[in-house]
């Protein structure tokens, strides 16, 4: 079974499309053609110049995968430092307050007086 065809990255489909447009304007107005085929040949002659570029376009490189054999020696965790143990233990809980601090200041909201008309 055939491999599928990646999919083209934004570097290949960006110099691919420049070196289209690019080219086909300088070889239009170099060569002044005028005719139906004369600009169909610099048409498929640009289109062939961009599938050149956006093919020679370096890929990028996969992540490299960790080495097993760089690992070092487990050490052992004390259990008072380890990661909880079940999903639940690490949700915070919604703290209700029971009691309002008698030491902060009461502030009571004026009421907003604006004009009734122009």
């Amino acid at each position: 079974m055939p491999r599928p065809m990646p999919r083209p990255t934004v570097a290949q489909l960006t110099y691919g499309s420049a070196t289209v447009i690019c080219s086909a304007l300088a070889m239009l107005l170099l060569s002044q053609a005028s005719s139906v085929p004369g600009v169909a040949v610099i048409t498929f002659a640009a289109l062939g110049l961009g599938l050149l570029v956006a093919w020679t376009v370096p890929l990028p490189k996969p992540a490299p995968e960790p080495a097993e054999a760089l690992t070092t020696t487990a050490v052992p965790v004390p259990a008072a430092v380890s990661a909880p143990s079940s999903f639940e233990e690490r949700i915070p809980v919604q703290r209700t307050v029971l009691a309002t601090d008698s030491t902060a200041p009461q502030h009571t909201p004026l009421p907003v007086r604006e004009p009734a008309g122009p």
